[in-house]
């Protein structure tokens, strides 16, 4: 059974609409990808006459557009906008997944807001792809979520294991949590916390160690986990190097003579290295961890860009991402982990808690009692709420309580 359509934002991205919807034609004519196009409609059904294809892509009418300006609140200060309108069409079942190049905060709000978490997940994250050999590496949180716990990056390691079962076809991907050193001393608290969760083997994620920055692109793990604040820095740090990179082999290969006919002959090789390197193959960012599949394309995406979005987005929706996360989730939670994370108020999980100090302290009863004869008096329930010297020493005589007095009764008036 084919998935629903996908939802297109028009109205999201530096060159829109003309440029998504161009990229949305063409993912429709040359890779099959049925597609809805949210926004304005009169803006596009100009667009689709332009193009030659009026009336063949159905049209859902926006009337708000979030600016790429726009923050967070923008989700609550527009609830007509073209993404809030598609999220609806994903709740509805006429939808499959959303593809938006709008600004990532408003999307990443909206979508929160109207699509909600998937029962189980903390935070979402960001998933992008990184161009490694001899596969792509997923690197999540790209950016969703900045400050996060120990526990939501073991959780982010289960998004990145369901995503790149997905996407690289893995059956059981490998995990790296991005630190600054390799060893497990290495890191902050939250980095050194997460390492021993992830360490612990207590969930369904094949956890490979730390890995360090000059590792992104080596390949040498399938999922890197880090929290958002550090991964959006690390991907726009490898976006501006790459950049740099080509401009500077740009001036090389043209520089002289010689060097214009070493490039006219390595012109395939060189071909297939921007193939790969250039982002707007990979088709975004995935927000994984919703009731519903969100592809966030770069601001300053193109046709081609917007293509490989929709393609992606129906992948994800075909593979039925959501359904593998809900599974990813549900074996984290059986581990000792999940429990005391995921369910039960802040006292349950205080008690689930191994190495508990207040089950290692020995309680004697009035006169040096053996333990054994009070637990076997005593509900145990009881005995951890009693402090310890209450029970050593004997009562105190409690004067007797005398009735109270009646208060005195006002007849009534009249």
């Amino acid at each position: 059974m084919s998935p629903a359509p996908i939802a297109v934002d028009t109205m999201g991205g530096d060159h829109a609409p003309e440029e998504i919807i161009a990229g949305a034609v063409t993912a429709v004519r040359e890779h099959g990808v049925p597609l809805v196009l949210v926004g304005q409609a009169p803006r596009i059904r100009r667009a689709l006459d332009g193009l030659g294809v009026a009336g063949e892509i159905p049209i859902v009418h926006a009337d708000e557009a979030l600016d790429m300006g726009e923050g967070a609140l923008a989700s609550w200060r527009k609830p007509k906008s073209s993404i809030a309108i598609a999220c609806h069409l994903i709740k509805q079942g006429r939808a499959s997944a959303l593809v938006s190049a709008g600004s990532t905060a408003g999307v990443v709000a909206t979508a929160r807001l109207r699509l909600r978490g998937q029962q189980g997940v903390m935070r979402p994250a960001i998933a992008v792809t990184l161009p490694t050999v001899p596969r792509p590496t997923v690197l999540l949180d790209a950016g969703a979520t900045a400050d996060v716990k120990p526990e939501t990056l073991v959780q982010f390691a289960a998004l990145g294991t369901a995503y790149a079962q997905i996407r690289l076809g893995l059956e059981r991907p490998s995990v790296g949590l991005l630190n600054i050193g390799a060893e497990s001393s290495k890191g902050n608290k939250l980095a050194k916390r997460a390492h021993e969760l992830l360490a612990s083997g207590n969930h369904a994620v094949e956890f490979a160690g730390n890995v360090e920055g000059h590792d992104l692109l080596r390949g040498i793990v399938d999922v890197i986990v880090t929290d958002g604040f550090t991964g959006n820095v690390a991907l726009k740090t490898m976006e501006g190097t790459v950049r740099t990179a080509f401009h500077e082999m740009k001036q090389a290969v043209t520089g002289s003579r010689t060097a214009k006919v070493g490039a006219f002959l390595q012109r395939r090789r060189l071909v297939e290295l921007r193939e790969r390197l250039d982002s707007d193959t990979y088709g975004g960012g995935v927000l994984l961890g919703l009731n519903g599949t969100v592809v966030i394309a770069h601001g300053a995406a193109r046709a081609r860009a917007i293509t490989s979005a929709c393609v992606l987005a129906h992948e994800l929706a075909a593979g039925r991402i959501v359904e593998r996360i809900r599974e990813q989730i549900a074996a984290t939670r059986t581990s000792r982990f999940g429990r005391w994370t995921h369910g039960g108020d802040d006292k349950d999980r205080q008690n689930d808690r191994p190495n508990d100090k207040r089950a290692e302290r020995p309680v004697e009863g009035p006169e040096g009692e053996a333990p054994e004869k009070v637990a076997e008096r005593a509900p145990v329930k009881a005995l951890e709420k009693a402090p310890v010297k209450a029970v050593e020493k004997p009562a105190e005589p409690v004067a007797e309580e005398r009735p109270a007095e009646p208060e005195p009764v006002e007849p009534p008036p009249g």
